[in-house]
């Protein structure tokens, strides 16, 4: 049982940590604590402990029976009629207990939910006192708990009744066939077969608590399992389609009739996207909310599988090769920057590939050298979790270190400057135009200015290339782009 509970853990969490992006855009967090939590415990506790106890009454039972239809054959009569309805109460019991034990586990998850969510949130809360709709909303998530749970009990109660009345019949009937026996049994045979049949009413009950319980804790390992057979990203590393070490040389792009959906059945966010950027050239993609930005740079980490058409990067085509071998080649620096428990030294270079000297090269040309340099524990500076303790500006230069540091030929910014003032963002920009100079980039634009200079820039609309040229044949056509320039000011 151990072994079976330490398996299924290891296969739970193995597919949850290889589940693709979208599961866990589509799966809250309180049903991923759930299952690791009170679901790995139902297994890794309760459901050894139920097969134990069930085992240990069976047997019992069933010698109780067999002592007393031996002492007294006339009792085999009935043990048939009373074992029927014993069936009949069990039956009907466990298929309503194992029904409310399953919505019983559905809505704990909200709970769950709910509570990680007001802890997260918990300064914001009490900034605007919105205490009371909170604690209501915890309230309410426990009351339609409770409306499972509470039958559950009821249930339970409704079992005893029945299964007490089962027992004294055995020992009615015991006593009963021992009296009609008195010339052919001794005193002590008889004590034997009416003290059994006494303690056989606890052992029936346990039994079938131990039966509810058994197939309603087996829905822990149901909903364990389920996760457990997710469907998951693509291989992390395919032997016979590996790249070169240095691949990629030059940083040449092509999407050749692209097409992506978020999962299936769902509308394209990408159609038939066909477009090819030399190594080194700078690609700013601009569009309307919903265009498919984001969408596009999704689809080079493959976090989005190809529903048509290809990528090539240095004519390799990236949905044969492993997911380590691309990624570790692509740089991204994202919208919502992301940092880690743990020191800035570690939060910079996680391998401990790099040197103090070209940490602190890094913090200098992404200008938080004088920051870092300002604090006692320099590169050890301990970051909270989610870098809480970094304004979101300084989160963002921590990002554009750490892409300075991995020196890849293909950079990727999801409007990576939107949340720092005009000042650092211009700073930011002449960073990238002079370290990244070789390299090719992809800018999603947040300000139209800082793309302007750009080799070319790409318009999305609706998913599709409604415009790609250099900045200035885009404004003097008047289309898409002129409007969007024109609304920012950057043309008369």
């Amino acid at each position: 049982m151990l072994r079976a509970a330490k398996l299924m853990h290891g296969n739970l969490l193995q597919g949850v940590l290889r589940a693709p992006q979208v599961f866990f855009e589509s799966t809250p967090t309180g049903r991923l604590l759930n299952r690791f939590s009170k679901d790995i415990d139902t297994i890794d506790s309760h459901i050894p402990e139920n097969i134990d106890i069930w085992m240990r009454t069976f047997w019992y039972t069933l010698n109780v029976l067999l002592i007393c239809s031996v002492l007294t054959p006339m009792f085999l009569i009935v043990v048939a009629p009373l074992m029927v309805f014993y069936w009949w109460v069990q039956r009907f019991y466990v298929a309503t207990s194992r029904q409310l034990k399953r919505l019983e586990s559905v809505s704990r998850s909200p709970i769950y939910s709910n509570f990680s969510e007001t802890i997260t949130g918990a300064s914001v809360i009490r900034a605007y006192g919105r205490h009371s709709a909170f604690v209501l909303m915890s309230d309410t998530k426990v009351d339609e708990n409770q409306k499972s749970y509470y039958p559950g009990i009821v249930s339970n109660r409704w079992l005893g009744v029945r299964i007490e009345f089962i027992g004294n019949c055995i020992v009615l009937f015991a006593a009963m066939f021992a009296v009609t026996r008195k010339q052919s049994l001794t005193a002590g045979l008889v004590g034997l077969s009416v003290s059994y049949a006494l303690q056989v009413t606890m052992s029936l009950n346990w039994m079938v608590r131990m039966t509810s319980d058994l197939e309603s804790n087996i829905v822990a390992v149901e909903r364990v399992k389920e996760y457990s057979e997710t469907k998951p990203e693509a291989p992390w590393e395919v032997e016979d389609k590996k790249p070169s070490p240095n691949w990629p040389v030059e940083g040449n792009v092509q999407f050749q009739n692209y097409s992506v959906r978020y999962r299936e059945g769902l509308d394209l966010v990408l159609k038939n996207l066909t477009l090819s950027v030399k190594g080194g050239e700078k690609i700013g993609i601009v569009g309307r909310t919903g265009a498919g930005k984001s969408s596009m740079t999704l689809c080079l980490f493959r976090l989005l599988e190809a529903a048509a058409g290809e990528i090539t990067i240095d004519e390799v085509k990236i949905a044969e090769i492993g997911l380590h071998d691309l990624r570790s080649k692509l740089t991204i620096i994202p919208q919502e920057p992301v940092l880690f428990s743990g020191t800035l030294r570690m939060n910079l270079d996680p391998f401990e590939q790099c040197s103090d000297d070209e940490l602190w090269k890094a913090l200098e040309q992404s200008h938080l050298h004088k920051f870092v340099r300002n604090q006692p524990a320099k590169l050890e500076l301990e970051c909270t979790e989610g870098g809480e303790n970094l304004s979101v500006g300084q989160r963002q230069l921590v990002c554009l270190a750490r892409a300075l540091l991995r020196k890849t030929r293909i950079l990727v910014l999801d409007e990576a400057t939107a949340a720092i003032d005009l000042e650092t963002d211009d700073l930011i920009q002449s960073t990238i135009r002079t370290q990244f100079e070789d390299c090719t980039v992809f800018t999603i634009a947040h300000r139209l200015n800082t793309i302007m200079d750009y080799t070319r820039v790409l318009v999305l609309d609706k998913g599709q290339v409604a415009e790609f040229d250099t900045p200035t044949s885009l404004i003097s056509q008047k289309g898409i782009f002129y409007s969007m320039a024109k609304d920012a000011g950057l043309v008369l």
